[in-house]
């Protein structure tokens, strides 16, 4: 016990490396521009003003938002999709994979979930015990389920999912405005200084054309660094920007998620607007800003809930509602519930080919069923 102890410790004080080494990039690149060339090279008060001001609205969202994405907890599955104490007793004494489907099945049917394993079976982790709300994954670096998880970056030592995406995409944002900024206003001083040490081993350097002290080592360094982290995040936020257009996860992305009739890439896809509705909200006032304003609670999405075979989805989804094909369903048919699910709280909003009002218990509840056109 005692060794694999340490070795867990030892992998958790490792995991924050790359977020240390960050912190010191970025710190270092704040002296770099603010002491040794708004304060040492610029010679315009103006000139240092523009910059300075610009340069600190930037830095402070810039490290807001990697803040926000670090150390916002993953968000994890509620008590619902837990198994009950008598469910889990006879899971864990049932042996045959059957048996336990049917537990499995018996448990979800009041849950919202859509999904299903490639075989067609109910999505449950062992490790935590529950049954897997439809996008969660478990993540083994956190080693707990982790809600539309996205993947575990490295650089912030989190897991990038519900919780905080919005932060992270803000991140990649705000370091790809704070880097091109950066690059852009020391370009010229980079090629006075790069010219002067050129003309100085020339022996051919002009006097005081600019300071010859270490800032210059500063400047040219701070640019290729800006430079370099540009062009390496660039494709990064462009990979995600298409994602969001898509509403997909990383991993949905490389594993398509399984409904009734199959995998389908597209099944939240609700199209472009309401994609993008979906991670940060209805009020566009907080969407610059690292604030938690996503839509819904993390367990239920709006689908495109193709139950029918592709062959018939596109007369079918025109001219009669979507419907249960009964016992042959190898999992629980729970629509979304009005009073669970924020992206469902206006039906011009998000429904596309229209609500359709049905009785879930006693009359009292009501719930909408998305169908789109393929």
């Amino acid at each position: 016990m005692a060794p694999s102890h340490v070795l867990k410790c030892c992998q958790r004080v490792l995991a924050w490396v790359p977020v240390v080494f960050i912190a010191l990039v970025v710190a270092w690149s704040y002296y770099a521009y603010v002491v040794e060339l708004c304060v040492f090279t610029i010679s315009s008060t103006a000139e240092k003003v523009v910059y300075l001001v610009i340069f600190h609205l930037s830095f402070v969202m810039f490290v807001w938002s990697y803040g926000k994405t670090i150390f916002t907890s993953p968000a994890s599955p509620s008590n619902e999709f837990c198994l009950s104490k008598a469910d889990k007793e006879q899971y864990e004494k049932e042996e045959r994979p059957e048996s336990q489907q049917e537990i499995l099945r018996r448990a979800a049917k009041d849950l919202p979930i859509y999904t299903t394993t490639a075989s067609k079976a109910i999505r449950y982790c062992d490790r935590c015990q529950l049954i897997k709300p439809d996008r969660c994954h478990h993540c083994s670096a956190c080693d707990i389920c982790v809600l539309k998880m996205d993947h575990h970056c490295p650089w912030v030592n989190n897991c990038v999912g519900f919780s905080n995406y919005k932060f992270f995409l803000l991140f990649l944002m705000y370091s790809l405005l704070y880097c091109l900024f950066v690059a852009a206003t020391v370009l010229q001083y980079f090629i006075k200084f790069w010219t002067l040490c050129r003309r100085k081993a020339a022996e051919n350097c002009p006097k005081n054309e600019l300071p010859d002290t270490h800032a210059k080592f500063h400047v040219l360094f701070l640019f290729f660094v800006a430079a370099m982290f540009f062009i390496s995040i660039l494709s990064l936020f462009s990979y995600h920007c298409w994602l969001v257009g898509k509403n997909r996860s990383t991993i949905e992305t490389f594993r398509a998620p399984t409904f009734r009739n199959g995998p389908d890439k597209n099944g939240f896809s609700l199209g472009c607007s309401k994609n993008l509705r979906e991670v940060f909200g209805d009020e566009k006032k907080y969407w610059l800003l690292p604030i938690f304003t996503s839509l819904g609670d993390g367990c239920n999405f709006p689908t495109r809930l193709v139950i029918m075979d592709p062959e018939q989805l596109t007369v079918s989804s025109q001219n009669e509602p979507a419907k249960s094909s009964g016992a042959n369903q190898p999992f629980p048919t729970r629509p979304l519930s009005e009073s669970q699910n924020r992206l469902l709280a206006s039906d011009s909003q998000w429904v596309e080919s229209g609500p359709e009002d049905e009785n879930v218990k006693s009359g009292t509840k009501k719930h909408i069923i998305v169908s789109l056109e393929s």
